[in-house]
């Protein structure tokens, strides 16, 4: 069963390309069997837009959101009889308004199958923006300081003094002591995405090493336990680990996790699913045949896919408390025909 739990689309995503139709259309082509349509949750702060929403305000990204859902259940229904489309919620977690506000979402929205539980700012800043704005937040989690996401306004850096502060230079980069901080607080806001809201798959867990992607978090005996600790949560729960093939387009050797933290996962007994994390029909299904390979090689046996509940069988499994869902287990999915076809549609290219 061919698989990703992890999409966004132009239409509904500044950061991303074409419209959701055409990534469907993409996915049927490529021989996807189940495919998930998760977009970013709104966020509520002015401050924490990004410079392509500088025209937007927050009840535009609702809005947005809201248009992607209706136009999401139209597709799945249009499209039912050639791929199994689940809908869901890229989340994130800057302050705790945001954990406030997607519960009350969720709970006026009961159309949504699952949660993709996702960080992507540490102390109020994004961390994979660019590799700029990632220092500027390893620099502010040293020093115990909260700042901005990437808002309209005076140049971030502003912030902190003097622009030309070693720690903010690209070439600059922090050493275990320095970026421990900053790992512990991205933890640490996971952890509480993971007990309040149980995602039933959590979102690219290491996207906080995205520009050290050599550092080993074990390392840090810290910051290693609070791995342990949200790994462990996420089991006791059912959850989904997912390995995200986007890091490899990003610049890593890899998908996520790295290679400790998978390890990690597999000795527990942790559930991985497989994402693109596609942003546009040109990244459906990108690098999976690398993420196959590096899996494999990492001994997966196994991997898992999330269906309806209504088409729950003996043999699949529950998925934390929203019950919309149920994971079902693949042995051997490297096996799968749909691999082949992939490895003969790069070789025509």
């Amino acid at each position: 069963m061919p698989h990703s739990h992890h999409s966004h689309s132009g239409q509904f995503c500044r950061h991303a390309k074409d419209n959701l139709e055409d990534v469907i259309l993409e996915a049927i082509r490529q021989g996807f069997q189940s495919f998930g349509l998760s977009e970013h949750a709104p966020r509520w702060r002015l401050e924490d837009l990004f410079p392509e929403e500088a025209d937007l305000c927050p009840s535009d990204l609702l809005s947005t959101y809201e248009d992607f859902l209706k136009t999401a259940l139209i597709l799945r229904s249009k499209y039912d009889s050639q791929i199994s489309l689940l809908v869901s919620l890229e989340t994130d977690y800057i302050t705790p308004l945001d954990s406030e506000k997607l519960t009350s979402f969720l709970a006026e929205h009961t159309e949504i199958d699952y949660i993709v539980g996702s960080v992507h700012h540490v102390n109020g800043v994004s961390i994979d923006f660019d590799r700029p704005t990632w220092l500027r937040a390893v620099k502010l989690a040293k020093e115990g300081r909260i700042g901005k996401t990437m808002n309209p306004g005076p140049p971030p850096t502003l912030e902190l003094g003097d622009p030309a502060d070693p720690e903010l230079m690209t070439t600059y980069t922090p050493d275990l002591l320095s970026v421990q901080p900053f790992f512990e607080a991205y933890f640490d806001a996971q952890y509480n995405l993971i007990v309040t809201h149980q995602p039933e798959v959590l979102g690219h867990i290491d996207l906080c090493s995205l520009w050290i992607p050599n550092i080993s978090l074990m390392q840090q005996e810290r910051v290693w336990r609070k791995v342990i600790r949200n790994v462990k949560a996420v089991i006791a729960y059912g959850g989904l680990f997912e390995a995200n093939a986007a890091a490899i387009r990003k610049g890593w050797e890899t998908s996520y996790p790295s290679r400790d933290i998978l390890q990690l996962i597999h000795e527990l007994g942790g559930r991985v699913c497989l994402s693109d994390d596609s942003h546009g029909v040109s990244y459906v299904g990108l690098n999976y045949l690398a993420m196959r390979d590096y899996l494999k090689d990492m001994g997966l046996e196994r991997t898992w896919y999330l269906i309806p509940s209504s088409r729950r069988q003996i043999g699949d499994y529950k998925v934390g408390e929203r019950g919309r869902v149920a994971a079902r287990p693949l042995d051997k999915w490297y096996d799968h025909p749909f691999w082949a076809k992939l490895e003969d549609a790069q070789r025509r290219k």
